[in-house]
């Protein structure tokens, strides 16, 4: 045995498998040995070997031993022939029909709105892709961990239980039972082997000696080898055991960050091996270090090695039984048998119970073991699921008290398994009838609460703990799950228990009732504002637990009377303490109310009323099933005192009236917070609505004065009412006033509002659509506004969707934004101005939106409220409040007060108050009348409204009152609703007449509305008169204002026409040009018909000091903030990595693949150079003074946001005028016919032979090799360059030049990353290729967007053209000429072989365009005197610019033509145009050249097609560059985007022939040299010959990558995603790089990596190759995209997956179904090519500075 453990034969066998035949089975084999003491021997044999090295494992060679030395054997005794074999049989003999799949932490869970049990059913992604639910309503959302796929559970799905997988094993499960089965004999082991290994691990798990092992094993001697062992804690964070480590055990950071990642994934980790003593004293160091940073110390264990080596194996056998239980079901049937056996005759606990009571106590590694073999056992075998279950309520209460003293995360917790079972229906019934479970919930509730009760056994949270108040929000869940679906079917013990459970739950209930009561300050300000926060969050907690008992109970009538008993009970035990006080008497009216002194200002006052709320509840039910008619049987009527019940909720309304009034503003803010959740919709279901429905239930029941008085006494406005002459104080007017206004809305809301089932006869359905109703009446709405405005059911369902598409229309959005929802107009007669759940700002939104409306349509502004429905029976009583006395007497009074223009005494928000309730009565009075004859109507508002208000001789009615109201100018708005009001006064008293008068004609009933109508029609002819004569007034004064500004602008035309012409605008130029046709401009760019510049004269205004200047040489310079980037937006191949040092990148030559640009972008704002410098160093002055402040940008880099825009920017253009050229068309004929190409050639050969000659001071250089041939006189030659025209260079202001030298050292510093060296002879290089790369950008974005190439620039791109182009022209004369010559030697080398120096490229080596800005910038050099600065003249610069780009060009087709011939033939059908000839015969000719290496086959049209695809690009970058080099006003064609005319305007404009070919010919003896040695190159026969590839042209034009349609795709794609760096199964955040695809492990320390010594994250180390430091990510899980930009900034930015609302999903928070929104990813796309991230960046952090805390360095 001691071999294989040492690594005999066994430890090398295949798979780490022992041979066949080992001791230890042969053993266990006998039946003469008892197999559990024969393994534990086995056990106590190998396990310490195996795990001896616990600080420095090699967890391979661990596992080769595991299975050699121990699971092997034990494998082949269980099954009794090859375990591999055996295996794979059972696998394919059939699947369970569960998945069972256990979730991981972030992994995406999918829920079937239509079919799921409740919101807690979930499916796995594999199962959701095969399963019917996929074209269902469904929702996405991120699991915590530890969640279960319910795939296969008929239970959790109304339809579609089974995905098609599973289908399969539900299906064979019958056939092939036998087959399933296992026999006999196998079975006989699992008996003899599960029994030992369970007791085995639980024993482990569970042994509390640190220092010695359980008898049995402990077979060798024991050594003084010890481990100190570290446990994971959820308070220590990541840097206190990092820093706790290195203090106490001196060890390096990477190994204490080793330590700490292990504690945290594991839950502990041995830190120290070693004797006993060291260990001890390293567990003393570390809880010493550990309580330097934090209040308690870290949890360290001292372990003997062979006790952390059994453990360690134990966890081993638990994942191995894991295994095991997937592969049969009878495996799981014994485990679960044996798990749950109980010792006869012992009072210990089974198995399982053992594991979960020690739960808490296991470390993290454990307990995930534990959790998964509890998920594979017990969860896929129903029947033992329920008897797990049944353990679990059995030590519910232990396990609950062990969770909250614990510190460990919910999800590592046994008690989050509860979910599994108690939403199981049949499973939550049984265990509510046997198992008692809700009272066993609701008694843990109250064990664990007991501190937060006062001396009156009521809550108070006061110095609560906020994470223990979160583990009990725990149990609270709990109870919500046990009750999440109403059983259809009540059985007496059902009903015995569920009632049972209901009384232990008003318990908690009362000690709610009251809690955290408050006492109005008064003179000083509270101190400290109390703890409020617990208070209404377990209130939220509870809301629809409450909901929830109140269906249930409503389900059966008998059980709903018993609980109404019982509540009415508790409420009444509540509200009979401290009734000690006298009554006293209130008169009003004649009317008389005896009540017990109170005052809400006075005394004290709690907004927390569960158990009347509940109460109130249940009583809408009795009304709404009609058992209201037997309430009487189980409570008397002398019982119920109703006046005691309506005391508090109306204490509570008086509340918040008062802080309304501003009367509680001493008692801080924690008390307008209560307020607002009391209103709010998380609360006011079971809060404000509950109140409103008590105060109802008072009003059916009471008598309507007595109700009104009590409502006046509570509301301290019995003196408001009474003849009492009010004071002088104008605080104490205004107090009063508001709480008027406050009382008389209570009073709007008791008899209004009536859309509750049980109040009236309305559906859940009528009510939501009411509130959406009232929500899109103050502005149109996204879905997901509408859907937080409305409360969630316990399925957390708002039910908006079955009615949003009755009461709205569905608006989409556009490129940003959200769609929004708009109110259909037929809904809008349901507005209800005083809709009870506005808040104050949205009643006077919704107010003002529909007046607008209204007037809009020429309509009169009254908005009565909508006739409301019927009280139900229960209810009919309280509209008896409209017409009673008090009622009448404020209404009198109010209106009294308001004619009487006592304007200190009403506000006009009151007045409307009491029109709105007279209109109530009005409209009752009418629906009554309407329905029954008169007779039956006892209602009788009208009467009452008209009757005096007393016998006095000035006492007046409503009606006199309200004719009066229509004159007092301050209700001038009120207007029309008065006259609705006596509209309706009159409609009113006809049908009384009508109904009064039997003789009358029934039609009488149409001639009352006749005659409404005909005044309202009245009304409505006076209104349109009004409206026609004010617009016919409007449109006489426009006609009259039109006729002046036409006789202005005929009298000053010619100021008109200057103003235009200063307007230095390109398009308006190029307009006017294109108009004039008399003079015929030249529209040619090159040569010496070159068209003449256009130099507008630029008078530009400096954005900071507003002043104007014109732009010339001699003055200050003025600049274009600017911002100069790395970019890889054209690379055609990301995997070539931009070297990141560049000390020694030469950036001469750009490679044809563009791998990494220098890109210049400005936002085309100007200013003084001088005004920006100042601007600069006041913003350094600030940044210093304020060090602490974190900056947006890095001032030590130039950066600065730009003063007008906001945009970032790093540097300044300056701005350079375009010198005017014009040529003189004779000079140019005679200079044509001296000037040939070859002549020119042999010029410039002469002046940089003689250069070189000259430079070279008999020092030995790397000289090109020039030839001799016909150079002549040298100096004559050296000199002949001049003769064609020269000028002096232009003087530019020292201004000029020194911003000329800032911006080309910032274009060097950004684009080399190295620091500023104003000498470098590399400055020059940068500033050509900066203008190169930036043009091809331009062209890039213009193409793909489908625009044309001129005039389609937006303002900031065109004028940042402009100035880079001008500049990089100037920039030359910054820099020693000779300098400038030898690059542009290094450039011509390309172009003509004979000037090639060692290091110049290939010709597939390098991006012509580049090349060829580079020679047109740097030739003027050539021109260089000693004595003199000189530069061509008009003519000399037309053939310059001609020959080097036709040199350029001609390189280029070489290019095209190389790389084409490996092309395969796609294009059109062969046609044999004068093209196609041409290039057939410079076929030949190369393939001369190239020794046949160039296939002479393919034919001259397929090349000509390639060629004339391929060049585009570089001619219209080229055209770009001369406009702006030049000036010279391109042809209308490029002004237009049209293909056709395109590439023959573009050869026009550049002087090439349309046939490209003709230009081989046409220079044909100087080109052929040229052409025999580009051929000869040895990388152009290695391309030819197949042996390397070239670049392909027209390069392919970079997208962002293809996304999927569907959003779940891709998160099919992150849950397949694997770290490549990491072993374990932990889910990661996936992110995926949208520029190239690569799918990354975010935020997570496996994939950090150490970039020049500093630690980067994967991301942010991605974007440095892929994106030179800017970069776009998706992040999958959480559904948005980050841009970052290097290595410390970055934001998030909305992703481009909208829902069916048009909205987004950030975090996956609302769950609804992705797709990709084009329109969104294109503008991602264009933010990318514009070079516009690091703009967003910045701005995004200006506006959202919360994300300066984000370490972006290590995403």
């Amino acid at each position: 045995m001691a071999d294989g453990a040492d690594g005999g034969p066994g430890a090398g066998a295949a798979g780490g498998r022992a041979p066949a035949q080992s001791p230890e089975r042969a053993m266990w084999c006998d039946e003469r040995f008892d197999f559990q003491t024969t393994f534990l021997q086995c056990l106590a044999k190998h396990v310490p070997n195996i795990y001896s090295a616990e600080m420095d494992p090699l967890l391979e060679k661990q596992e080769e031993m595991v299975q050699a030395s121990i699971l092997y054997p034990l494998e082949c005794y269980l099954f009794g022939e090859d375990p591999d074999m055996f295996l794979e049989k059972l696998q394919q003999s059939g699947t369970s029909q569960l998945c069972g799949k256990v979730f991981k932490g972030g992994e995406t869970t999918y829920s079937c709105r239509d079919c799921a049990v409740d919101p807690t059913c979930v499916l796995c992604i594999d199962c959701f892709q095969n399963s019917i639910h996929k074209n269902h309503r469904y929702k996405m959302h991120s699991s915590t961990g530890g969640g279960f796929c319910d795939c296969g559970d008929t239970e959790a799905w109304k339809a579609g239980p089974l995905c098609t997988k599973h289908e399969l094993g539900s299906s064979n499960s019958p056939k092939e039972d036998s087959e399933c089965q296992l026999n006999e004999e196998i079975m006989e082991h699992s008996r003899r082997v599960f029994p030992s290994v369970i007791k085995y691990i639980v024993d482990m798990l569970i042994w509390e000696e640190e220092k010695e092992l359980p008898p049995e094993l402990t077979v060798r001697e024991k050594v003084d080898s010890y481990y100190c062992v570290l446990f994971n804690d959820e308070h220590h964070s990541y840097d206190h055991v990092i820093y706790s480590l290195q203090r106490a055990l001196g060890c390096e950071l990477g190994e204490a960050q080793l330590h700490t990642t292990a504690i945290d994934k594991e839950g502990r980790r041995a830190v120290k091996a070693g004797h006993y003593a060291s260990c001890q004293e390293a567990k003393e160091e570390i809880k010493r270090h550990s309580e330097n940073v934090s209040q308690r110390p870290l949890h360290v264990e001292v372990l003997h090695a062979d006790v952390m080596a059994h453990q360690k194996f134990a966890l081993r056998l638990g994942s191995w039984l894991n295994k095991l239980m997937s592969y049969s079901s009878d495996f799981r049937q014994i485990f679960c048998q044996i798990c749950l056996k109980e010792e006869a005759g012992s009072e210990k606990p089974c198995f399982i119970s053992k594991l979960m009571l020690w739960d808490a106590k296991l470390h993290k590694g454990a307990r995930k073991v534990l959790h998964e073999l509890i998920f594979s056992s017990f969860f896929m075998e129903m029947e033992y699921k329920k008897l797990f279950a049944v353990e679990f309520v059995k030590y519910y209460k232990a396990l609950q008290k062990e969770y909250i003293s614990d510190d460990h995360d919910r999800v590592l917790s046994v008690t989050a398994l509860s979910v599994q079972m108690f939403t199981v229906p049949t499973l939550a019934r049984h265990l509510i009838e046997e198992q008692n479970v809700i009272t066993t919930i609701t008694e843990t509730l109250l064990e664990v609460l007991p501190e937060y009760l006062d001396k009156n056994d009521k809550f108070n949270f006061q110095g609560y703990s906020q994470d223990k108040l979160n583990r009990v929000y725990a149990v609270i869940y709990d109870l919500r799950y046990v009750l999440v679906s109403k059983p259809t079917l009540w059985t007496d013990r059902l009903r015995e228990r569920f009632l049972e459970g209901f009384v232990s739950f008003l318990r908690i209930l009362t000690c709610m009732q009251g809690m955290e009561e408050i006492k109005r300050q008064i003179g000083q300000h509270i101190e400290v504002d109390p703890d409020w926060e617990a208070a209404i969050a377990i209130q939220m907690q509870l809301k629809n637990i409450l909901l929830m008992f109140q269906e249930w109970c409503a389900c059966d009538e008998e059980l709903l009377l018993r609980a109404y008993r019982e509540c009415h009970k508790a409420v009444m035990r509540c509200s009979t303490n401290g009734r000690s006080r006298e009554k006293t008497v209130f008169h009003l009216c004649g009317h008389t109310l005896e009540s017990r002194p109170y005052r809400v200002s006075a005394d004290p006052v709690s907004i927390h009323l569960p158990l009347s709320r509940t109460l109130a509840g249940l009583h809408v039910r009795l009304s709404k099933t009609g058992a209201i008619s037997r309430l009487h049987e189980f409570v008397s009527p002398e019982e119920f005192q109703v006046e005691l019940l309506v005391e508090y909720p109306l204490r509570c309304l008086v509340l918040v009236a008062q802080v309304a009034a501003e009367m509680w503003r001493r008692n801080g803010l924690s008390l307008i917070s209560q307020v607002f959740y009391y209103q709010d919709v998380k609360c006011r279901e079971e809060m404000y609505d509950k109140d409103i429905i008590m105060l109802q239930i008072g009003a059916s029941l009471m008598d309507p004065n007595q109700f009104l008085l009590l409502m006046l006494q509570r509301y301290e406005l019995a003196d408001a009412f009474k003849k009492i002459k009010p004071t002088k104080d104008q605080d104490l007017i205004k107090q009063y006033n508001i709480l008027i206004e406050e009382m008389l809305q209570i009073l709007i809301y008791v008899v209004g509002e009536r859309y509750v089932p049980g109040i009236s006869n309305v559906t859940k359905e009528d009510v939501i659509m009411r509130e959406i109703i009232h929500l899109l009446c103050i502005e149109p709405m996204a879905h997901s506004a509408i859907t937080k405005s409305l409360p969630e059911n316990e399925n957390n369902e708002t039910g908006l969707e079955n009615v949003i598409d009755k009461v709205a229309t569905f608006k989409k959005p556009g490129v940003s934004g959200h769609g929004v929802y708009e109110l259909k107009d037929e809904c809008l007669k349901e507005f209800n101005m005083f809709f009870y759940h506005y808040t104050k700002t949205q009643h006077s939104k919704a107010e003002h939106t529909q007046k607008k409306r209204r007037k809009q349509e020429n309509r009169d502004e009254a908005l009565p409220p909508p006739p409301p429905p019927d009280f139900s029976p229960a209810f009919s009583n309280v509209v008896r409040i409209l017409n009673c006395d008090v009622m009448m007497h404020i209404l009198r009074t109010l209106l009294q007060r308001a004619v009487e223009l006592e304007t200190h005494l009403w506000t006009e928000a009151m007045i409307q108050m009491v029109l709105h309730l007279l209109s109530l009565g009005l409209l009752e009075e009418k629906q009554q009348l309407q329905k029954s004859p008169e007779e039956e109507v006892s209602f009788d508002f009208y009467h009452k409204a008209t009757r005096m208000g007393s016998s006095a001789l000035n006492a007046v009615n409503v009606l006199m009152l309200l004719e009066k109201l229509k004159r007092v100018p301050q209700l001038e708005a009120q207007k029309d609703t008065v006259n609705w009001i006596l509209q309706m006064f009159d409609t009113v008293k006809r049908l009384r007449e009508k109904s009064s008068l039997t003789t009358v004609a029934p039609a009488s009933a149409s001639e009352a509305t006749k005659g409404d109508e005909s005044t309202q029609d009245k009304e409505k002819a006076e209104r349109k008169r009004k409206a026609e004569a004010a617009r016919l007034h409007r449109q006489k004064i426009m006609a009259q204002m039109s006729a002046l500004q036409r006789n202005f602008i005929e009298t000053h035309k010619l100021l008109y026409e200057n103003t235009l012409e200063t307007q230095g605008k390109e398009d308006a130029i190029m307009e006017e040009e294109s108009m004039s046709s008399a003079i015929d401009y030249s529209r040619i760019a090159l040569g010496p018909k070159r068209g003449p510049s256009v130099a507008e004269k630029e008078v530009l205004t400096c954005i900071l000091c507003q002043e104007e200047q014109e732009v010339k040489l001699e003055s200050a310079a003025m600049v274009l903030s600017a911002c100069v980037q790395k970019s890889t937006a054209l690379t055609q191949n990301r995997s070539r990595i931009p070297e990141l040092s560049g000390d020694t990148l030469d950036p001469l030559f750009m490679h044809p693949e563009l791998p990494c640009g220098t890109h210049t972008g400005s936002c085309g704002h100007v200013m003084h150079a001088a005004c920006w410098q100042k601007y600069f160093e006041a913003m350094q002055l600030n940044f210093r003074q304020r060090l602490h402040v974190e900056q947006i940008f890095d001032l030590e880099n130039g950066e600065y946001l730009c003063p007008l825009c906001k945009s970032l920017c790093n540097t300044v253009i300056p701005i350079v005028p375009l010198q005017a050229q014009k040529i003189n068309s004779e000079d140019a004929e005679a200079v044509a016919q001296i000037l040939s190409l070859a002549r020119w050639l042999e010029i410039v050969t002469g002046r940089i032979s003689g250069y070189s000659v000259k430079n070279a001071k008999g020092e030995k250089q790397n000289l090109p090799a020039f030839t001799n041939k016909g150079m002549g006189n040298s100096a004559l030659e050296f000199h002949s360059i001049l003769s064609f025209g020269v000028q002096s260079s232009a003087k530019y202001s020292s201004s000029i030049k020194e911003m000329l030298i800032l911006f080309a050292t910032t274009i060097y510093r950004v684009g080399l990353k190295v620091a500023p060296n104003e000498a470098d002879s590399r400055i020059p290089m940068m500033t050509w290729s900066t203008c190169a790369f930036t043009i091809q950008c331009i062209e890039n974005l213009l193409e793909t967007e489908g625009k044309p190439l001129f005039g389609s620039l937006q303002n900031r791109q065109h004028s940042g053209l402009k100035a880079l182009v001008q500049f990089a022209a100037a920039q030359r004369t910054t820099s020693p000429q000779v300098l400038i010559q030898k690059h542009l030697i290094r450039l011509l080398g390309v172009l003509l072989p004979n000037f090639k120096v060692e290091d110049t490229p290939s010709l597939l080596e390098v991006d012509m365009f580049h090349v060829l800005v580079g020679v047109v910038l740097s030739f003027p050099s050539l021109y260089w005197e000693d004595a003199v600065d000189l530069q061509p003249s008009s003519i000399s610069s037309a053939y310059n610019h001609l020959y080097l780009f036709h040199l350029t060009t001609l390189a280029h087709i070489m290019q095209i033509v190389i790389s084409s011939a490996t092309e395969s033939s796609t294009a059109c059908s062969p046609d044999n145009s004068e093209e196609a000839q041409s290039a057939q015969s410079f076929c030949r000719e190369v393939c001369q050249y190239t020794s046949g290496c160039f296939s002479q086959d393919i034919p001259g049209w397929l090349v000509w097609d390639c060629v004339k695809k391929g060049i585009m690009p570089y001619l219209r970058c080229a055209a770009l560059f001369f406009r702006y080099l030049l000036g010279v006003s391109p042809p209308e064609e490029l002004l237009q985007d049209s293909e056709e005319g395109q590439f023959k305007a573009l050869c026009s404009y550049l002087s090439l022939p349309t046939n490209l070919f003709l230009l081989f010919h046409e220079y044909w003896d100087t080109v052929n040299p040229l052409l025999q040695r580009w051929c000869a190159d040895p990388m152009v026969l290695s391309c030819l010959k197949g042996k390397s590839i070239a670049i392909r042209y027209p390069r392919k034009r970079n997208h962002l990558i293809e996304l999927p349609e569907d959003y779940s795709c891709l998160l099919n794609q992150a849950s397949q995603f694997r770290c490549p760096r990491s072993s374990d199964d932990e889910q990661k955040h996936p992110v995926l790089c949208l520029f190239c695809g690569a799918m990354l492990c975010s935020q997570n320390i496996c994939c950090q990596e150490l970039v020049n010594g500093e630690e980067l994250g994967a991301c942010t180390s991605h974007a440095l190759q892929c994106g030179a430091g800017v970069c776009m990510f998706l992040k999958i899980r959480e559904c948005k995209v980050v841009l970052i930009e290097g290595k410390t900034r970055g934001c998030l930015y909305p992703a481009p997956y909208l829902d069916e609302y048009g909205e987004t999903d950030p975090g996956l928070k609302r769950g609804n179904p992705l797709h990709l929104c084009r329109e969104r990813y294109r503008k991602l796309h264009l933010l990318w090519q514009q070079h516009c991230i690091i703009e967003e960046i910045a701005r995004s952090q200006e506006t959202n500075q919360i994300f300066f805390g984000f370490n972006w360095q290590l995403l």
